[in-house]
């Protein structure tokens, strides 16, 4: 007997048919021909498959093992032609019969393909849920910190919700955007809705850039929410620094008119400016004049810097910033007289200079004067400095002052009335040493071969303050000299240097 059966007829159809179930994956065609392990073969790379496959991910199947299993079915389609063209079936009766079912047997791996892409999208939209919600939590707990320790987390939620929208314009993630987005505004701005106004500057500042990051068509109205609110936060912000005195006011009123100028909130600053201007004029009658003058001068400087020209604000804020000036100029005086009260004698010379200085005719330049004298003296003899000197003048008393030193001298005195004037060097005298000043008999200004410099002045009963201060001589110390004047006399002063002053 033979050893194998004979070859049957080369047969097309039945070659078609087994290649045709051999696609299928299962290796059916194998069985219609008898050969068991190849069809073990063919479930064994499609059970591999399907463990790579599945679970179903959104990246799909490893295109390695894909092309090795397309590779495989080929090969199995091929090899089955070849040995179907002369093996007989062993079912079905017909060739036809088998090509036919190789052809309806091919919607399995169809419809798994089918099944796998259904799978798989659903695997991409969980993935993308999930990244929603993650940038969903990280929103909500950068809500829950300082806006300047979460802006980079609001970030990186403000990139996935721009990616979710961009490039996934379809899934149910990106359906869900639009909501998230409100949630999103109202979380970074909460501040604005505590009226905390001053924290809530910087985060509403920060949502007016989210539209170079998202298409103002995505955010809607949303591109437009933060204005107003920033609008308000600026004008209430820098409200509240105006009447707390610090400087930070001018910053954020520049910003609210250069950014918001056509505002409500813009329309107010004037008036506001106006009423910190009222305050501290009423302020300079108070306890702290010099306080209040600072104040006016402080706002003076920050006022002429507003923007408010487009913003219509530009003739109220001059005449603001006039205001100002003006009365910081005469406050000047009432800062001085402040500073003279207190014993600041240093202090009220240098500000009542300073206002005799600048303010021109005011009607208290003759006192201030005055007021220079007297604090001049009192630094030298602080019992002069215990009332504030008036703008009386002369008296029934002569006093001479005569000058008995190498140097020029200014003469200043406060008392009844108060004075100063300025004495000539004489030039034939010298500086006396300090032994010859203690010895009993020693008189200056006595020399009758002397020409002294003098002047005579008349003064009113009562004690006057003397101070002799050299104009030309370094490191002088001043004179002083307390005279109690009665009437019926005639006094002289005489003015001399030693090694170590008058």
């Amino acid at each position: 007997m033979p050893t194998a059966p004979p070859p049957a007829p080369a047969d097309g159809w039945r070659a078609a048919g087994v290649a045709l179930l051999n696609l299928s994956g299962l290796g059916l065609g194998y069985a219609l021909v008898r050969r068991w392990w190849l069809m073990a073969a063919c479930w064994v790379a499609t059970a591999l498959l399907l463990l790579v496959a599945l679970p179903a991910d959104p990246d799909g199947v490893p295109g390695g093992a894909l092309v090795a299993y397309l590779v495989l079915l080929a090969l199995a389609a091929v090899h089955g032609a070849v040995v179907g063209l002369r093996t007989r079936l062993m079912w079905p009766p017909a060739a036809w019969i088998a090509v036919v079912l190789g052809i309806v047997l091919l919607a399995v791996p169809a419809g798994g393909v089918a099944l796998y892409g259904g799978a798989r999208d659903e695997a991409t939209e969980q993935m993308l849920l999930d990244r929603l919600e993650r940038a969903d939590e990280l929103v909500k707990a950068a809500g829950r910190q300082q806006f300047q320790n979460a802006e980079s987390d609001y970030r990186k939620a403000l990139t996935v919700y721009s990616d979710l929208r961009s490039d996934h314009p379809g899934s149910r993630a990106a359906e869900r955007v639009p909501d998230r987005l409100k949630t999103y505004y109202t979380t970074v701005a909460s501040a604005y809705e505590e009226k905390n106004y001053c924290t809530a500057v910087a985060p509403l500042k920060y949502l007016r850039t989210v539209p170079r990051t998202m298409d103002e068509k995505e955010l809607g109205t949303l591109a437009t929410w933060p204005d107003d609110r920033l609008a308000t936060s600026l004008y209430e912000c820098g409200t509240q620094s105006l009447s707390g005195g610090t400087a930070e006011w001018a910053t954020h009123y520049g910003e609210l008119l250069r950014t918001f100028p056509k505002s409500g909130q813009s329309a107010k600053v004037g008036s506001s400016v106006g009423t910190a201007v009222d305050k501290a004029v009423k302020d300079v009658r108070g306890d702290d004049p010099c306080k209040a003058v600072e104040r006016l001068e402080s706002l003076n400087s920050q006022i002429v810097g507003l923007p408010g020209e487009d913003a219509g604000q530009g003739r109220t804020l001059t005449r603001n910033a006039d205001r100002a000036e003006k009365n910081a100029e005469s406050g000047t005086y009432d800062c001085g007289v402040d500073q003279y009260k207190d014993g600041s004698f240093a202090e009220a010379v240098t500000t009542m200079n300073d206002f005799v200085k600048n303010a021109g005719a005011h009607k208290n330049v003759a006192r201030a004067k005055k007021i220079v004298i007297a604090a001049e003296v009192a630094q030298t003899v602080p019992a002069a400095g215990k009332r504030l000197p008036t703008t009386a003048s002369g008296g029934s008393i002569s006093v001479t002052v005569k000058n008995d030193s190498p140097d020029d001298i200014r003469v200043l005195y406060t008392g009844p009335v108060t004075g100063s004037f300025t004495l000539k060097a004489c030039g034939k005298c010298t500086s006396y040493s300090l032994t010859s000043t203690i010895t009993l008999g020693f008189k200056p200004c006595s020399d009758s071969g002397k020409n002294y410099p003098q002047r005579t002045i008349r003064l009113p009963v009562g004690t006057t303050y003397f101070v002799h201060k050299s104009t030309s001589g370094i490191g002088n110390t001043p004179a002083s000299d307390t005279a109690k004047l009665s009437s019926g006399y005639i006094y002289t002063e005489c003015a001399y240097t030693t090694k170590y002053g008058y």
